[in-house]
């Protein structure tokens, strides 16, 4: 069985490589779905914080901020990652 998959990846190198930016692609993806999905549930809370107590003006600390931009980044890269090993891939 092992031997079948080696020649179906040496006879095609292409589908090797798009496994590959599959492989960079969903990482990057779910990293970017759930950092929006973090970033609204804190907007969220923010609002009924807000609704609770007119008076005080609540923010979100720098710390998340960074963090939700540096993981907005990693994901973004790891797309852009994929796309060009995807479009290398339609070079073999």
């Amino acid at each position: 069985m092992s031997l079948h998959l080696m020649t179906l990846f040496t006879a095609h190198p292409a589908k090797l490589i798009n496994l590959l930016a599959l492989l960079f692609a969903f990482p990057g993806g779910w990293l970017l779905h759930a950092t929006r999905r973090r970033e609204l549930r804190a907007m969220a809370s923010l609002q009924a914080q807000r609704q609770s107590s007119p008076n005080a003006e609540p923010t979100l600390d720098w710390a998340t901020l960074r963090m939700n931009r540096f993981f907005y980044i990693f994901g973004f890269a790891c797309m852009g990652m994929a796309l060009l090993v995807s479009w290398i891939s339609t070079q073999v």
